[in-house]
């Protein structure tokens, strides 16, 4: 199961974050989860947001320049280790995480995290395997 992600390409210069972030306030679009990511010339911003299909579809209008990516959620123990027990699960499966990040919050004393890998199906088969719980974008709030 996968959740619906954002990718914005950003100038590296500043303002950039205030003006994306001001859009989707004026346009009543909630975010769930924000990552930044640079390099010298450039940034990417990646978001999860309550109505992603709005939200692209505003900053499209705007002018930004921006990919939807697909990217599963993992509920977390919210304890020392928890990030480690998952992520020895997806490596003993010879799955690479090319990136991950959190979302804000948490719920039942779980931490949720954001993954993105090359294969989100097999990712969502060796954790349900190993009894680790995915996120639907409903429990995050999506629309």
């Amino acid at each position: 199961m996968t959740i619906p992600q954002i990718s914005v390409f950003l100038e590296n210069k500043a303002g950039q974050l205030a003006d994306i972030t001001g859009i989707l306030s004026e346009n009543q679009v909630n975010m769930r989860a924000i990552n930044i990511a640079e390099t010298t010339d450039y940034g990417v911003l990646r978001l999860i947001v309550d109505d992603a299909a709005k939200a692209s579809s505003i900053l499209l209008e705007q002018g930004f320049i921006l990919t939807m990516t697909p990217v599963v959620g993992v509920a977390v123990p919210d304890t020392p280790g928890g990030l480690s027990k998952v992520l020895g699960v997806i490596s003993g499966a010879e799955i690479d995480v090319e990136y991950m990040y959190s979302v804000f919050g948490q719920k039942d004393g779980l931490a949720c995290m954001i993954f993105r890998v090359a294969d989100s199906d097999a990712l969502t088969v060796v954790l349900e395997q190993n009894g680790i719980s995915t996120i639907a974008g409903e429990d995050l709030g999506l629309h």
